[in-house]
Formats: structure tokens, sequence, C-alpha cells
């Protein structure tokens, strides 16, 4: 499988160190009178924002005992938990609707994602500026394809600052100087949000109409368009939803993956192991060379695993369910909900036949971080995380019909072809059932088939605010009703306030840049 990873990046610039000259000294990009001109370039800078900025804070594992950023939001719904919190904090926090008070303490964490989001868009506003600049030897076809990459990145890390901290400072300039330059003042969400929206329009219009396994691992046009279809389900756009995500559908390149049986030949069990499957869109790269998965395998156990593997030295379940209740989503006989399909009670080592279990009902493990060549054999994780998925595409399509246009036979196609899959029900059978439903309950009914087949992949708090409602599920029968976010009560049993949308911009970012204003509603 060919991978594009940073490291080929450097040998093309000719550096010493291809990440200093990118990321820690942004200044020699621009004032190198040698620099982007030739393809070596500019396909170094954007080969750069395949490893960086928001695709780094949903998809990398580089601590034992906290996972990446956007495990933390889950956290907010108090329906997940890091069995560590006691040590970091900000999980807690998180969980317990408590960051007001504690600035100080998150901001590091949110340091993180101001400064890698940036990073990127820094790099990706040097690449579509300088395809322009005198000299530049690009043939028309490449200067194309690296404008529609650097536009989908830059794109997708402003969607990501958005969503994480409402306004953000807006700049489509590469910085020359930092201390000079980067002092902005907040721009409105809705305005950074249309930035996003013609960035991946662009994007959409400029990139190979192909699949992303297919184009060498490039960003393709479906794969910006499945990022345009969440962006739009975001801004509650839905009939433009429904047309990108019908694009990506009528293209008939992707599918979902299939059960060979209900135990590991399962879809789900597919999914955690196996990579460049018809189903994904598009996927964070890792191999067991350049870029290992690193802390990933150890997520899906307790600290207890120790005693069973001895390929890593720490276990922690960094993001977990915080009750079992939480399986009440699922209906009866839902593949989903069973043993070693996306969670885990109880596993046996192939190697030493040593057997890990659950302390208790209330410590089920994230089966679908699981790999088993890297616990048993190599201690070196390879298997790719996916951050879109077709079945998303099918959800979107479903809901964003049944938003704009009301039910009909291909919206309940769509939801039905999810189900069929876990429940074992044909899609004809399941397909008149579904569009026999009012709106409201059609609608709810395409939320909680999220609920059931993004558990552990990070969806579930951008449902809640673009929803503007929370999912309350039922500890005793399998249940699930919406309620108003605002006001609710969340799986911890704390209550949402307006301030919970967002987190705070942090300390250190004020102190730099005197034109940002406090977030409203968190104590500094």
């Amino acid at each position: 499988m060919k991978k594009i990873f940073i490291i080929l990046a450097c040998a093309g610039l000719t550096l010493t160190s291809c990440e200093d000259f990118l990321k820690e000294k942004p200044g020699s990009i621009l004032t190198n009178q040698d620099f982007n001109k030739t393809d070596a370039h500019f396909l170094g800078q954007v080969n750069y924002l395949y490893r960086s900025g928001a695709i780094r804070q949903i998809a990398s594992a580089n601590s034992a005992y906290v996972g990446s950023f956007a495990t933390l939001n889950s956290m907010l719904t108090g329906y997940f938990r890091n069995s560590y919190e006691g040590q970091e904090r900000t999980c807690q926090y998180a969980r317990e609707l408590t960051r007001q008070s504690q600035v100080n303490t998150v901001s590091g964490v949110v340091d993180g994602v101001w400064d890698g989001c940036y990073d990127a868009i820094n790099v990706a506003n040097s690449v579509i500026k300088g395809v322009e600049g005198e000299g530049v030897t690009l043939s028309a076809a490449n200067k194309k394809q690296y404008v529609g990459e650097a536009k989908f990145f830059r794109g997708f890390n402003y969607f990501f600052l958005a969503k994480t901290f409402g306004d953000v400072p807006l700049s489509t300039e590469p910085f020359t100087d930092g201390a000079a330059n980067m002092n902005y003042e907040r721009t409105a969400k809705a305005t950074i949000m249309e930035l996003v929206v013609n960035d991946l329009k662009e994007a959409v219009a400029s990139l190979v109409a192909n699949k992303w396994q297919d184009a060498n691992h490039r960003i393709t046009k479906y794969v910006a368009e499945m990022a345009l279809t969440d962006v739009y389900m975001y801004l509650g756009k839905y009939a433009e939803a429904a047309a990108t995500a019908r694009d990506i559908i009528n293209n008939g390149g992707y599918s979902l993956t299939t059960n060979d049986d209900l135990a590991l030949g399962s879809a789900y069990n597919k999914l955690r192991t196996t990579d460049d499957l018809d189903e994904v869109i598009y996927a964070q790269e890792y191999d067991n060379t350049v870029s290992t998965s690193g802390w990933w395998p150890t997520y899906a156990f307790s600290g207890s695993a120790t005693s069973v593997f001895s390929k890593y030295s720490i276990f922690e379940r960094v993001f977990g369910p915080l009750k079992a209740s939480f399986l009440n989503i699922y209906d009866e006989g839902d593949l989903r909900a069973q043993n070693q399909q996306f969670f885990v009670w109880e596993y046996t080592n192939q190697v030493n036949n040593k057997t890990w279990k659950a302390a208790s009902a209330d410590e089920f493990g994230a089966w679908y971080y699981f790999d088993q060549e890297a616990m048993e054999v190599t201690g070196r994780g390879t298997k790719d995380w996916n951050v879109y998925r077709y079945a998303e595409t099918l959800l979107d399509a479903a809901e964003a019909i049944a938003q704009s246009s009301g039910v009909n036979a291909e919206a309940a196609d769509y939801l039905a072809q999810v189900q069929s899959r876990a429940l074992g029900k044909t899609v004809a059978e399941l397909t008149p059932v579904l569009q026999a439903l009012s709106k409201e309950k059609f609608i709810e009914a395409c939320w909680t088939e999220r609920l059931r087949e993004f558990p552990l992949e990070f969806k579930i708090w951008d449902d809640c605010v673009r929803t503007m409602k929370f999912p309350v599920i039922s500890g005793t029968k399998r249940q699930v009703t919406y309620v108003d976010l605002i006001g609710a009560t969340n799986g911890s049993g704390e209550t949402f306030k307006q301030s919970d949308l967002v987190w705070p911009i942090s300390e250190n970012e004020i102190q730099r840049n005197p034109k940002l204003k406090p977030t409203e509603g968190y104590q500094y």
C-alpha cells in the first residue's frame, strides 16, 4: 500500500528537518526568494498537511493516558470517561461540565488544538498564494491539484476550530512574522463557516473524481464532498447535504462492508482490522515503520491488561462507556452490542492463552481499537484511523432527505442499509417500516443509528451541537429519547449550560494576542 508521509517530502526539499522548516520557522517559507517555485516545494507542503492540524486532533494517540482531543468532546456527554481521569483532569472537567472554572488547567490542551490547526492553515495559505507567484514552474494540472488539497485542509482545519472555539481569527494570508501578523480579532463563526464551505466546494471542483484508495491515498473529490456534506449537516443546510451525499452514493465506488460471519468475520471487525475497505472514504494512515498508530491498541483494555499482554508496558481505557447502560442504545439482537464487535468484556490472548476480563459491567473495553498483531506480536500498531465511512454518507443522506423533502423510499432505503447488516434483516424488510415513520420519528431514528454506528469514532458531540438535542439513554430498557440540549442532564448527572458548547481560548493565546477576547462563561 502506498502511504503518504511527511518524511517523503523532506527528501524532495533537501532540508535537514522538514518539520522544523514547515512548523518552527514559517518566516523562511516566504523570505527565501528561491522557495515556492517547484513541484518539490509545493508537494512537500501539501504532504505536511496530511499529518498535521485537525486530523491529528482526531486520530493521534501520542499518550498512554489520554486519547486524542476528539475524545474529550464525547466526554462532554457524560456517557464516556477516561479511567485515568484522576491524573488527566481535563477529561474529568469535560465529563463533569466544570471547565468554566478550570481554564488554567485546560489551556495546555486547547493550545495544542489552536497551534496545530493554525500551523496547518498557514501552510495551506502558503500553497494557495504561492502557486500564483513569480517564477513558479508548475504544470496546470499540478497547480490545480495542490490548491485543491490545500483548500480541503484549510477548510477542514477552520471547521474544526469553529466547532471547538466558536468565533476564531480568520486569515487567508501566510504569516511571515508571527508576532507582527497573527494578532487578529475573533471573526464571527458564521463568516468562518462561509470560508469553509467555499474552500471545500472549490476542492470538490478541483480534485480528481476518484476514491482515495485509488488515488495513492491523496484527497479526492469524494473525500472533499464527504467533508462538505459533514459541514452542510452541521449548518442545517439539509438540501445541500442531500445533494452532495447523493453524489457520493451515485458514483458507485463505495459500499458497506459485509459480514462473513457474526464473530471475528463481521463487518465491524473488518473495519477494525483492514485498511482500504470500500466503506472507507478517508482515513489517517499508519504503518509499522514510518508512523505507527501509537497507543491506540492499548486503549482497548483497562490497566489489568498488563498481565495478559507483554508487548506494551501501559494499558489504560482512556475512552470507553461510563456505564454498561450505554449499550441500551442498541435494539435486542443488534450485532454491534455483542462482545468483540465494538466493545469487549472478555478476550483471550492467542499467544499465551491468558484472558482479560472487564472488572465489572461498567468497565467494558473499546474493541474497535484492538490491534491483535500489535498486542500479541510486534508492539507496533498499523491500523489506519477511519475518519469518514460510507455508513455516515448513507445516514447523512437519509436524514438530509427527510429534513428537506420528507420521509420517502429513498431516505428509508439508506437508513435500512446501515441497520440491515447489524440486525440481520434485509433492506426490503426494514424499508417499509422506516418509511411509515413520521418525519420526527424518522429523523430521530437517524440520530439513534449514528449513536449505534459510531460510538467510538467521536461523532456524538457534533450531533448534539448541530441538532441542539441530547440523547437520553434509558438505564433500564432499550430506549433513547431526545430533549433540548441546554438544560438537559448529561450521562454523569450534570446540567448543560450555553458555555458548554465551546472550549475556551487559552490564557496563553489571550496574553500573546490582546485583541482576543476571553470566551464568554469562562473564569479567566
